[in-house]
């Protein structure tokens, strides 16, 4: 007869049926049998293979129990030890048990029961390894509180368990020590899902643990009350030797120690001089006043400070150079500066630290781009949010004398970074609030000015503290709102915003690796093509930064480690066709493209907050008295570039071929679409005044031409900012010509070349040179209208 059997095999076998007890898989235990029944199934065993099924009787008052009196689950077993005690009439066996098996059918031969039994191994789940593992992990846990409750088990034997690899083992050793009624072990037994006998085991030992832990609160209780005086007299008695053992030998200790520190600091002798005097102090307090309390953390923020401590600087360029174009792509302009700061330091390593604030729009990459600086130059990084600070005292620290002051928030910063020169990045500097309590961009002015913060005072510290060493990048959306003399100690950088070509490439080395690792994905589960990249920019982000576009990539990487756990596909390949699919309806339609001339409607470029925009004005001209309606929830400036447009038309209404008197007999009417979003700014003053000279003519512009341009009263076209934006804007709407101002051709260097190489420019400095662009060359207009016009209107300069 072999010692184990097949799943499908029936192997007969002793059988014995146990009275309250059960004996789990891989579990060795000790029990004593008294019953002739029982005796002479284990002497069968013990005089055969060894091999015995257990298993438990569901009356246990029934001495003679009958097959269908006992549970058919139980667990084959290898006798491995046989004690028979005559004269008490009960003999002891010790067994093994080797795996789960049922009962096929239940006999009595020769004295004692047979079973045919089979063997029942665990059923395969469907169930994640980490929700499995949770499991074990909350059952171990609850049974470790358990045993702390009841300490039954050695502790040599929680030690194998916490070391065992097998999570079955593990169960079945729990099951076999925790004290439950019968049925529940039974119940376990019978469970073919780890994970589910695993759920069950953690609900019972839940529930002992509140039990026990209720038992052992009312016998504390009953101890407490009976011996309440004396455990009172004693704790007395013991506070008052701690007291007596820590009380001035303590201090004394404290104070030699305060005493080494200060004169250990790298510091000048006012500074030590000063924390001498403080400690002094401290030594007059009484133990345990507030003033002792006071001074205590003082010191303690003193000597925390980096005296002296500097950390080494990176000074290979060129791998320096690797590290920023490794974390950002483009932003040349941030990564140029960082060079030639880092290579004036290798030439005078003497040089202060350096100051420059990075202004763009959200998402540009401006706190990024900080942190990697950090990380460049070697240095130590520290961030600083002074967005929505009106606190003078955040920045410059409370003075020590109030309860809970504390340093600000430079001196936090340099107690964090640990040296003295580190990177302190001032995000959202142009947040800054101001109130009763004082101007925190005031406060900033001595620790941000090279000549002043050599001697930093915070009013918490009254000390100088040497910031000349740190290097402070601040970052901000724009500078309007940031005060003069603040703005003049920092060298502003501009970020602007990406163009779609940038976009793309920053989602290709950045974005989408950085989301596929987010989310568990490999580069052979999701791709992403050019095309559908350039879509997503298009169509689903309208902004300068890229944080939309890191959204619209999540929420691919969602859609396809989705389907890859549901087993729907194996890999997602992404393409324009499949967009709308994964992300929904295109939430921006591009910019309208037209080609037809059309009378009073002119394009317009515009820069806004998240890039430049294609902006339509038109305007139409009817009878009446000669009033201006301005719509479009326009601006102060924008409203004062239209009055100053309609001026220079009237001065040079016969020379255009308008009624002189159109101010009299008609009302000029210009807008704006898209009411609901405001605008302003001066650079539209050309476009209202082309769309008026349309409207008054009859004559079509041109709809391939876009424009921008500020105007005066004598028709020049002066400078404007955002070109870049604006120009990007142009290509996306089909625009082929771009006017632009004669002084913002210097600014064509800053263009994407790929806008440079689809786009016509024109420049001119005056309104005439721009009606020879704009209107149709077919039009048909009067030749001696014609002869009037201004010489000046032929001399466009062209590319």
């Amino acid at each position: 007869m072999t010692n184990e059997i097949q799943e499908n095999t029936g192997l007969r076998m002793p059988m014995i049926a146990m009275r309250g007890l059960l004996v789990f898989p891989e579990m060795t235990l000790s029990f004593d049998i008294e019953r002739q029944i029982s005796i002479a199934a284990a002497d069968a065993a013990a005089s055969g293979d060894h091999l015995i099924f257990l298993s438990m009787q569901k009356n246990f008052q029934d001495s003679e129990p009958k097959p269908e009196g006992i549970y058919s689950v139980g667990t084959v077993c290898r006798v491995r030890q046989m004690l028979r005690q005559v004269q008490q009439g009960f003999s002891r066996l010790i067994v093994e048990a080797l795996y789960r098996a049922e009962a096929v059918s239940i006999e009595e031969e020769n004295g004692f029961l047979t079973a045919e039994v089979v063997k029942r191994p665990d059923r395969t789940e469907r169930v994640g390894e980490a929700r499995k593992e949770a499991a074990v992990r909350s059952c171990m846990s609850a049974f470790q509180q358990y045993l702390e409750l009841t300490q039954d088990v050695p502790p040599t034997q929680i030690l194998q368990l916490l070391t065992h690899p097998d999570p079955a083992y593990i169960g079945w050793f729990i099951a076999q020590n925790i004290q439950i009624n019968p049925d529940e072990k039974q119940e376990i037994m019978e469970c073919d899902y780890p994970t589910k006998r695993f759920m069950m085991l953690n609900r019972i030992l839940r529930n002992e643990i509140q039990v026990l832990t209720i038992e052992q609160e009312l016998s504390g209780k009953a101890r407490e009350q009976m011996a309440e005086n004396q455990r009172e007299y004693f704790l007395r008695e013991e506070l008052r030797a701690i007291q007596a053992e820590l009380g001035e030998d303590d201090l004394v200790d404290d104070f030699e120690e305060y005493s080494a520190k200060i004169d250990a600091l790298d510091c000048t002798e006012e500074v030590r001089e000063k924390l001498k005097k403080e400690l002094s102090r401290l030594k007059k307090q009484a133990y345990g006043s507030s003033e002792a309390a006071l001074l205590r953390n003082y010191l303690d923020v003193c000597l925390e400070l980096p005296w002296g401590k500097k950390k080494d600087e990176i000074s290979d360029l060129a791998l320096a150079r690797k590290i920023l174009d490794e974390d950002h792509y483009g932003l040349t302009k941030v990564k140029e500066r960082i060079l030639e700061y880092l290579g004036v330091r290798v030439l005078a390593p003497d040089v202060r630290g350096g100051m420059i604030c990075l202004v763009g729009p959200p998402g540009t990459g401006k706190t990024s781009i900080a942190m990697s600086i950090a990380r460049a130059t070697g240095r130590d990084l520290v961030r600083v949010s002074l967005g929505g600070i009106h606190d003078e005292a955040e920045i410059r620290g409370h003075r020590k004398t109030y309860i809970g002051a504390m340093p600000g928030r430079i001196i936090n910063g340099i107690v964090q970074a640990k040296s003295c020169n580190p990177v302190m990045v001032l995000d959202e500097i142009d947040k800054l609030g101001s109130d009763y309590r004082g101007d925190p961009s005031a406060a900033l002015l001595e620790a941000l000015d090279p000549e002043q913060n050599k001697g930093f005072r915070d009013h918490f510290l009254e000390i100088p503290f040497d910031l000349s060493e740190v290097f402070f990048i601040t970052t901000a959306n724009t500078t309007e709102s940031i005060p003069r003399p603040l703005l003049d100690r920092m060298e502003v950088i501009e970020l602007s915003s990406y163009t779609d070509e940038e976009k793309l490439e920053i989602a290709k080395r950045h974005l989408i690796p950085k989301q596929r690792k987010k989310h568990g994905l490999k580069g052979t589960q999701l791709r992403i093509d050019d095309d559908s990249i350039r879509n997503i920019v298009s169509g689903y982000t309208r902004e300068s930064g890229v944080r939309l576009l890191e959204r619209e990539i999540a929420a691919i990487c969602r859609k396809a480690a989705s389907g890859i756990a549901e087993n729907r596909f194996k890999s997602l390949n992404v393409r324009p066709e499949k967009l709308e699919q994964l992300l929904g309806p295109v939430k921006f339609k591009p910019d309208e493209k037209r080609s037809a001339d059309t009378v009073g409607l002119v394009r317009g470029l515009a820069y806004t907050s998240v890039g430049g925009e294609v902006l339509d004005v038109e305007a139409a001209v009817v009878n009446g008295s000669g009033k201006l309606e301005l719509t479009g929830n326009l601006g102060d400036v924008m409203k004062e570039s239209a009055r100053a447009a309609i001026t220079y038309i009237r001065s040079r209404a016969e020379q255009l071929g308008i009624e002189q008197d159109f101010y009299k007999t008609k009302d000029i009417h210009i807008h704006f679409p898209e009411a609901a979003v405001p605008k302003d700014g001066p650079s539209a003053g050309i476009t209202m005044c082309i769309a008026v000279i349309s409207a008054l003519s009859g004559r079509p512009v041109r709809g391939d031409v876009a424009m921008t341009g500020e105007i005066s009263l004598r028709g020049r076209v002066m400078a404007i900012g955002g070109l870049r934006e604006k120009t990007m804007a142009a290509l996306r709407a089909g625009v082929k010509t771009v006017i632009v101002p004669k002084e913002n051709e210097a600014d064509l260097k800053e263009i994407d070349p790929l806008v440079r190489e689809k786009l016509s420019f024109r420049f001119a400095d005056h309104a005439d040179q721009v009606l020879e662009l704009v209107f149709s060359k077919e039009e048909a207009q009067p030749a001696a209208k014609k002869t009037k016009l201004s010489k000046g209107i032929t001399a466009a300069v062209r590319q």
